[in-house]
């Protein structure tokens, strides 16, 4: 077990060591604080503040958005006039952005974490075989299981240490720009079961949790591709490519029984939630199992190939 925890710590290291990985954290850093600049600096995009005549506005709100619906000839505001009206049904007065709401917002920036994770994954092990370092990795007294898994572990720690640090700067970068709501406050959310009010703090962790499952299962199938082909180009070429076009695949053959067993169609467990499932007859269960089996196969493949592969010539 020592042995384990001291290849994870080395592949940490060298994946923290490198100046590129935080020219990617700087990167992410300035993209989230860059949203709540240009929120706070531009007029038109700012955010409404509520105050106690909260009702009144509200309906001027509605009535703002109705205009723009018929203007537009289209009911893009919907959902927005929905959760207001249920504010004024239920007499609950709205929540003023705030640090919480920006975070929640900068969730889709887990895209980009997943992105990096995902060069990471491509290169941990095709980079052993560039540098012929390869060798001098696995003439150690310590299988190749617990190298793999080493490898494995730490691409993931990695993303875990992104990820927060994400949250961490969208906070930081919301509460500086636009206040502090408190602890735990309360927000409106579409669901299947209609409108319900929830904590906001929740609400990001389980967002934040949906975009885990993409990125574990993006990332391992770049890990697999680069153990396979011991190129990291090819394995981010491909990983950025599903990931970027996982959900146009989805949709180009979604006419058919057989797309709902794609990966791509399983990933995004919050249609679920949200009752907007994107193939009939899918169902949670059978999603995390699908899910399970593609995760078991890339895994698989990884190892097959790492432990059988002769190093004599490499």
């Amino acid at each position: 077990m020592s042995n384990f925890f001291s290849l994870l710590y080395n592949e940490l290291f060298k994946i923290y060591i490198r100046k590129s990985t935080w020219v990617m954290y700087i990167i992410l850093g300035l993209i989230a604080v860059g949203g709540a600049i240009i929120i706070s600096a531009f007029d038109d995009v700012q955010p409404t503040e509520y105050t106690d005549n909260w009702k009144e506005e509200l309906q001027e709100e509605n009535e703002a958005l109705h205009k723009d619906n018929e203007e537009f000839g289209y009911s893009f505001n919907d959902d927005r006039i929905m959760k207001n009206e249920y504010l004024l049904e239920n007499d609950i007065r709205p929540l003023n952005y705030g640090a919480w709401q920006y975070t929640l917002e900068n969730v889709g920036l887990v895209a980009i974490v997943s992105l990096l994770t995902i060069i990471i994954g491509s290169s941990i092990i095709s980079n052993e075989y560039k540098w012929g370092t390869i060798k001098l990795l696995l003439i150690r007294p310590i299988s190749r299981n617990v190298i793999l898994l080493s490898k494995f572990i730490a691409i993931f720690v990695f993303g875990l240490f992104t990820m927060i640090y994400l949250f961490l700067v969208s906070m930081l970068g919301g509460a500086i720009f636009f206040g502090f709501e408190g602890f735990n406050p309360s927000t409106v959310i579409m669901t299947a079961n209609g409108i319900e009010y929830v904590p906001i703090v929740g609400e990001v962790m389980s967002e934040y949790g949906y975009r885990i499952v993409n990125l574990i299962m993006m990332t391992t199938l770049a890990f697999m591709i680069s153990t396979i082909f011991k190129n990291s180009s090819v394995a981010i070429g491909v990983g950025i490519f599903l990931l970027m076009g996982g959900n146009i695949i989805t949709g180009i053959f979604s006419q058919y029984e057989w797309s709902k067993y794609l990966l791509f169609a399983n990933l995004d467990l919050k249609m679920y939630e949200t009752g907007n499932i994107l193939i009939d007859g899918m169902t949670l269960g059978f999603s995390i199992t699908m899910l399970i089996v593609y995760f078991v196969v890339f895994v698989a493949l990884a190892w097959l190939f790492f432990n059988k592969r002769d190093i004599v010539n490499q």
